[in-house]
């Protein structure tokens, strides 16, 4: 039997993906492992209702952005307060794609991953 345990998004800028992650959605580090010689460092973030953990690597030697390519991989969320969330969201220019029709729209990240806001049911 499994379970899902996290998901992983390399990340160029820590710093900034940290403050986004805690601005846009709330998560929160909930730990983390550096590498003895500095060239990685792994952060966890947490909603604080789930065990679900986003993993964001960051790579010492990364200079250059990564390409997402085509991609349709996306992470999903699902927003208490789905106009709120909306607002906030809109307010911090990182809405990407609307689908009204649907009733869910994505938001992009520093490094350009995508993120679907799903309205609870």
């Amino acid at each position: 039997m499994f379970s899902f345990n996290h998901f992983n998004f390399n990340v160029l800028d820590l710093e900034k993906s940290l403050k986004f992650y805690d601005e846009a959605l709330g998560l929160k580090p909930i730990r983390e492992k550096n590498a003895e010689d500095g060239s990685f460092k792994l952060v966890f973030l947490g909603d604080e209702k789930t065990d679900f953990r986003l993993e964001l690597t960051w790579l010492r030697d990364r200079k250059d952005p990564y390409n997402l390519g085509d991609l349709e991989y996306h992470l999903a969320m699902t927003a208490g307060d789905f106009e709120a969330a909306h607002e906030l969201h809109k307010t911090m220019n990182v809405i990407c794609y609307e689908n009204e029709k649907m009733g869910i729209y994505f938001i992009n990240d520093p490094d350009g991953y995508w993120i679907e806001i799903i309205p609870q049911k």
